[in-house]
């Protein structure tokens, strides 16, 4: 097996990383040396029993005391500035990115595609698209890290966290899981095939299961029960799923919430803790009787119709 120093660079975001971290090398190398070199050659010149001179010079310090102040300081803000602006980029995933929902679990990773395919330690993508991953744990904080795309991201029971990439070499590539979280730690490992457009839409065909995440999660929502209160015909006096997704809620104590994917997902899981104003607190929780797999089919089910409008939706 061949020994590589730093993983392959394999995705749009690796280089702007690179580039940070060689320019953050290259600097600690400099002030090694200006602080160094300067240190031993004074050490050798001032030794002990060495015959030079030794009166202090009559000069002013506070010239080259202002000096190192001021250009370091520069130089510091000019590289934060610059990786703070590299991270607002790799937080912020594309409105077309492809979804995949991302399960920890001890010790394995649990994803999901839109389509509705299903994988365990393996993550297949196509070359050249923006892939976003919605993730969660199912017991402790784990941490999804790809190190060729150069991304990785805590995966926290109870709340999403996310990341993306764009793949730019066709290739296999590997996962690990970079927080520790049990005896099989080690073992929490996978791989991200990186595939040809074409070779990908086969895979998806040819892996399939028939029903995307949004149509999964509307036969779940009838199945469980929860077109009872919310469904269109309903006659029970319960919020209206058509056109939530993405929109303000105000809610019982005055605030306004969007509803994104962690309000939809405490709203089944937690329901008490964020009452939709104008309306009761009659909703039972859903912990404990739904997989984290199935709340997020219900929620691929609500944003697939944002788009719809019940008769008495008001935004």
């Amino acid at each position: 097996m061949a020994f590589h120093l730093f993983p392959p660079s394999a995705s749009a975001n690796a280089g702007q990383v690179d580039a940070i971290f060689w320019a953050l090398a290259g600097l600690s190398v400099f002030i090694m040396v200006i602080v160094f070199a300067p240190l031993t050659y004074f050490a050798i010149k001032y030794r002990r029993g060495n015959k030079v001179d030794r009166t202090p010079p009559k000069i002013a310090t506070w010239k080259f005391e202002v000096t190192w102040t001021i250009i370091p300081f520069f130089i510091g803000m000019g590289i934060f500035a610059w990786s703070a602006d590299v991270y607002f980029h790799i937080e912020s995933p594309p409105a077309n990115a492809l979804e995949v929902n991302v399960v920890g679990k001890q010790w394995m990773w649990k994803l999901q595609h839109a389509e509705g395919n299903r994988e365990i330690n393996e993550l297949h993508v196509p070359i050249g698209r923006a892939v976003k991953l919605t993730m969660t744990s199912q017991d402790v904080i784990h941490d999804f890290f790809i190190p060729a795309f150069r991304v990785k991201q805590d995966v926290v029971p109870g709340r999403y966290t996310t990341e993306w990439f764009i793949p730019s070499r066709v290739g296999r590539y590997r996962i690990f899981c970079a927080q520790f979280c049990g005896t099989s730690h080690a073992a929490m490992v996978g791989w991200v095939d990186v595939m040809e457009p074409g070779d990908y839409q086969k895979w998806l065909v040819t892996t399939g299961q028939g029903e995307t995440m949004a149509v999964a999660g509307e036969r779940l929502f009838n199945q469980v029960g929860c077109s009872g209160c919310h469904g269109v015909s309903s006659k029970f006096q319960a919020p209206k799923l058509e056109g939530l997704y993405g929109h303000p809620v105000p809610l019982d104590g005055g605030q306004v919430v969007t509803a994104d994917d962690k309000y939809i997902r405490d709203s089944i899981l937690l329901p008490a803790s964020q009452i939709t104003a104008g309306y009761q607190n009659l909703m039972p929780s859903f912990a404990g009787r739904l997989s984290e797999e199935e709340v997020m089919e219900l929620i691929a089910y609500i944003k697939s119709i944002a788009d719809k409008q019940p008769s008495d939706y008001n935004p």
